[in-house]
């Protein structure tokens, strides 16, 4: 795990002032340095100039966390991890991650928005599985129009988060970032050794998720 050191103090202290430029000497020395700020003010803007997150980012923070009341802001630097990669990272908990971009992805569905009939991808990509248009001329099963976001969400919802045969993915396995599928059986036999393990820990909460992450 990562070492952790807090700057404390009252507001206009010049606690940032201060871990600002820690951080950019941290980085001086060659350091991957990430910054966890935290605030009780609500309404927050995230990396604006004269804010704290943007100063910590221009002292050269590789990443930086905004954590408020109402709000919790990550940016970090691109890992190239795959959008697969990226929603297990961060979001973890969620039901569906929804995406902008990521045309290239592979094993991701894709719905395309498209407003030219000329400039249309669902042809030269995979996984598109539906089309936003107010074109006339594209037709077919599930096609969209632009105002019909009710309908699209109805469609995600039917086809992602109601349509389950009752197992639910237990082991997810991710090397060099990039997603290894696993077969239903290996994955329960994988979870059991590890959850049999951190049992003879003895901890005392109930187990409910397990993350192991594995350097070599």
């Amino acid at each position: 795990m990562s070492s952790i050191v807090t700057f404390i103090g009252w507001h206009d202290s010049g606690k940032t002032t201060l871990a600002a430029m820690v951080v950019a000497e941290l980085k001086k020395l060659g350091y991957l340095v990430a910054v966890i700020k935290s605030s009780n003010d609500s309404g927050i803007r995230f990396d604006t100039p004269g804010t704290d997150t943007y100063k910590h980012r221009q002292a050269g923070a590789d990443s930086v966390l905004l954590v408020a009341p109402d709000q919790m802001v990550l940016q970090t630097g691109n890992s190239g991890l795959s959008i697969r990669a990226l929603a297990y990272r961060y979001f973890p908990d969620v039901d569906i991650v929804i995406g902008e971009g990521f045309k290239t992805a592979k094993k991701t569905a894709k719905i395309e928005v498209c407003r030219d009939i000329d400039q249309h991808l669902r042809e030269e990509v995979q996984g598109v599985i539906a089309v936003a248009t107010n074109l006339e001329t594209v037709v077919g099963d599930n096609v969209f129009r632009l105002d019909e976001a009710r309908e699209i969400a109805v469609f995600i919802e039917k086809r992602f988060l109601l349509q389950r045969d009752g197992w639910t993915e237990v082991t997810s396995l991710f090397v060099n970032g990039s997603e290894i599928s696993i077969k239903a059986n290996i994955q329960e036999a994988l979870a059991g050794t590890v959850h049999g393990f951190v049992k003879t820990l003895k901890l005392n909460e109930d187990i409910k998720e397990i993350e192991l992450r594995i350097k070599t």
